[in-house]
Formats: C-alpha cells, structure tokens, sequence
C-alpha cells in the first residue's frame, strides 16, 4: 500500500469502533510494559467520551485513513499557559496519544498524522508540540526523536 491512498482528516463519529480498537492497542503495549500501573483489556476512553472529545475545538483529533479504513489516530489538546509567576504566556498543543495499527506500520503514516498536527499547530500560532512517552517503550522514543522532538524534561520515579 503505497502513501497515496493515506487521507489524513478530523475524526467523525463513524470513526469511533476503529478508534476503540487502536485505543486498546496502545493499552495493550502499556500493559505488557508496565504491568504494574496499568490495567490490561480497557481503554482510556470508552465511545461515550469519544463523541464529547471529537465534537470539542480544544481537543482536536486526526485520523489516518487508508482505502476507507482508520488505521491511525492522533489525540491534540489546545493548552495556553496564562498568569504564571515564572511562566511566559505559551500556547502549546499537547499530543495526548498517537498510535497507528500495528498491521500498518513502519509506512510513514505516523509521520503524516504528525506532520498534520504540526501543520495544524502552526494555523493555530502555537509555540511548540509536546507529548509524553513511557521510556519502556523505546520504538516510540526513537520514533519521536526522528521526527525531531527533543526531550523538554523528564519525569523520574522511585519504586517503593
């Protein structure tokens, strides 16, 4: 399959049972690397949430699309740093979750669903794009890092 059938586009409605089961896929990475903060067999948002999420401008969502078919998602939240002491006023758009199928893989199709975020950060005169990312899950580190994001801080535990 090449990139010319991938149409990147905002979710509708009608995406939500795809976006379900994409959800689950990135829960089911997350279980199997850190067993012991997530739950397996659930995801972080059922189809009720889905509907408010897709039909509220602060928390755009993009989908990939490839011959009629979902096979990638990217969850945006618009975040405006305002009245902080040591804070400049910054609007930042916060990737919440990106995922595409693991049958689609290694096609570009993260890269397209990102350059669709960037491309709608820049409209939206932000300063920057941030996400997090659990360090197990080292393919999306250095899937990240080659689309040029660079570490911002970093979030330490100690296990008791």
């Amino acid at each position: 399959m090449g990139n010319n059938t991938l149409h990147i586009r905002m979710a509708r409605e009608k995406d939500i049972p795809a976006v379900l089961n994409l959800l689950s896929q990135v829960l089911a990475v997350h279980a199997e690397g850190r067993p012991d903060i997530f739950k397996s067999n659930v995801t972080k948002y059922g189809e009720k949430e889905l509907k408010e999420i897709f039909s509220d401008d602060k928390k755009p969502v993009f989908v990939a699309e490839a011959n009629g078919e979902v096979i990638g998602y990217a969850f945006c939240q618009l975040q405006l740093i305002e009245n902080s002491s040591v804070l400049k006023p910054v609007k930042t758009l916060y990737i919440d979750d990106l995922c595409v199928d693991k049958n689609h893989r290694g096609k570009k199709t993260g890269t397209a669903l990102f350059e669709a975020v960037k491309s709608f950060a820049k409209e939206l005169g932000c300063h920057n794009i941030t996400l997090n990312v659990w360090s197990f899950n080292t393919s999306a580190m250095k899937f990240y890092e080659s689309l040029g994001m660079k570490p911002q801080r970093e979030y330490k535990e100690y296990i008791l």
